[in-house]
């Protein structure tokens, strides 16, 4: 469930078939691993480029112009080594650069994301969509003109997730530090009504067992990774892009931060013992 933004249209790429270059990930931290892993298992032929800017992180509570100058860093990193195509994992990434990163590269094609409003308006039962989401991209003018395409008659309860982000770095997400921060921000949300509550941050899905338990499964929660994996997969397709044959995806993992406590994370986040590269 959700909605990815994409580019699927426009002419293929001088590159042959099949195209041995990698797609690339871009987050400001671990949220990103939830679309990481949802290309992986959708795309299993294709190598893969993991950058975290934990340098940087969280992006949420930053200027978007700010946020616009890190993400266009880290796209320039990932095309430096061979990206052939680059996903946004990262709202507030999406928001504040998605469209200027398509200016500056018009050749590549970029994939994005947005809070996955209007799939959560069409579901409702309450008529009653809650939004949790950093600060940066529910400030930006992509959520703007998402929220402009809610039918009238359903009402969108949006909360910022302050502190989430920084509980999912530490791999922390059962805890119950976790919990009570959580609960601060759901609970308002259950007890308003809301029967779709929508996470509009990439790293608020390794949190999802959690909030479900606290919500109730009357509450759907709606995850955009899947609609982002399926929106590249369509990208890769109709751009000749694909690697195919027998080829096994190879993934590499790269972080401005510290690379040892990253890869304790992505271990306990979702299982992949890997090496990290520094990047200066």
């Amino acid at each position: 469930m959700g909605r990815a933004i994409g580019t699927a249209k426009g002419p293929a790429l001088p590159f042959p078939s099949p195209d041995t270059r990698p797609i690339g990930l871009l987050d400001s931290g671990v949220g990103g691993l939830t679309v990481w892993r949802e290309v992986a298992h959708a795309l299993p032929n294709e190598d893969l480029l993991y950058f975290a800017d934990q340098a940087h992180c969280p992006y949420g509570a930053r200027p978007l112009r700010e946020v616009r100058e890190f993400t266009h860093r880290a796209a320039a990193f990932l095309l430096d080594r061979g990206a052939k195509l680059i996903v946004l994992a990262c709202n507030t990434a999406s928001a504040a650069a998605l469209d200027s990163l398509r200016t500056a590269w018009p050749q590549t094609p970029f994939v994005g994301m947005e809070p996955a409003i209007k799939p959560a308006a069409a579901k409702t039962r309450t008529h009653k969509v809650g939004i949790l989401a950093t600060r940066g991209t529910l400030e930006g003018d992509l959520f703007a003109r998402t929220r402009e395409r809610v039918p009238n008659g359903v009402s969108v309860i949006q909360l910022t997730g302050d502190g989430l982000v920084e509980q999912v770095e530490t791999g922390e997400i059962d805890s119950p530090a976790a919990e009570a921060l959580v609960r601060r921000y759901v609970e308002p949300l259950r007890d308003a009504g809301v029967d779709e509550i929508v996470l509009g941050c990439t790293h608020y899905p390794f949190l999802a067992p959690l909030i479900q338990r606290i919500v109730g499964p009357s509450v759907a929660l709606v995850d955009a990774g899947p609609a982002v994996a399926r929106q590249v997969e369509r990208v890769i397709i109709q751009r000749s892009l694909s690697n195919e044959g027998s080829h096994r995806g190879e993934y590499h993992f790269f972080t401005s931060g510290e690379p040892e406590a990253l890869a304790r994370v992505m271990d306990r986040l979702i299982g992949v013992k890997a090496s990290v590269e520094p990047v200066g």
